[in-house]
């Protein structure tokens, strides 16, 4: 029979997708019944799939996100001033294509991390590339790629990045490599990419902590005009840790 040289020779190729579904097929006496167009087109519909997931698999890894959230899972009873319909609106990754920016504010423990990642893991599964990263790694990867010499590739990773996460943004004041690189990133991004960034500080007092008033006018300009700003507020979602929803059991980080 030349079912088994077929399927090594599948493997041989790494055609690993249509291996699996050839090999399923050899498996089902049913599938004799059906003509040779409809067991082909099976074949390609369930390579196609496993490609799909594996690319998706692939883009998650490199996101650096936490497993844990999903859109799907995320919390509305708890009372914190998080619109559905807004939510609903954003879960289509719709945002991502027009390249619009979210801005996520609130105390500490309220969820900001926790829906950022949410909505960036959904444009991740919707083909998307994204990046995640607290704000504090992110400017010290740039300064050891600056004193590496890569810091020019790591700036041009980040700008193609389809979704750049910034978590807990201007908790700290900026220093002056940190102003300018944060301000070429923005310039990268502007109406090309779309940004995520989280801060328990309202966006009013992001200039004071950028810092240089020229530069600071200039990074704001580039992010708040073209986003969407979600200020939630009340009662720590970690106080509810492990009761209820997926998001009350991952502490509602942020």
């Amino acid at each position: 029979m030349m079912q088994q040289p077929t399927l090594e020779k599948l493997y041989a190729l790494r055609w690993f997708g249509l291996a699996e579904a050839w090999r399923k097929q050899m498996e089902n006496p049913e599938v004799a019944s059906l003509s040779f167009d409809e067991r082909f087109g099976l074949l390609v519909d369930q390579h196609w799939t496993w490609r799909e997931n594996q690319n998706m698999a692939r883009r998650l890894r490199r996101s650096k996100l936490d497993t844990e959230p999903c859109v799907e899972d995320i919390d509305f009873r708890h009372p914190r001033g998080l619109d559905r319909s807004l939510v609903r609106t954003l879960s289509n990754s719709q945002w991502v294509t027009q390249h619009l920016s979210i801005l996520f504010t609130g105390p500490t423990g309220i969820g900001k991390s926790w829906l950022a990642q949410a909505l960036a893991q959904k444009a991740c599964r919707d083909g998307y590339a994204v990046w995640y990263r607290p704000a504090g790694k992110l400017f010290r990867d740039l300064m050891m790629a600056r004193a590496d010499g890569s810091v020019a590739r790591m700036l041009e990773t980040i700008a193609r990045t389809d979704v750049l996460v910034v978590d807990d943004f201007a908790m700290a004041s900026l220093n002056e490599q940190e102003r300018r690189d944060f301000l070429e990133i923005c310039d990268d991004r502007y109406n090309r990419r779309s940004t995520i960034l989280t801060s328990q500080l309202p966006v009013e007092k992001w200039h004071a902590q950028i810092g240089d008033p020229t530069l600071a006018d200039s990074i704001l300009d580039r992010l708040v005009h073209n986003a969407y700003r979600i200020e939630l507020s009340g009662e720590s979602i970690r106080k509810k840790k492990g009761r209820g929803s997926a998001e009350d059991r991952a502490g509602g980080a942020g």
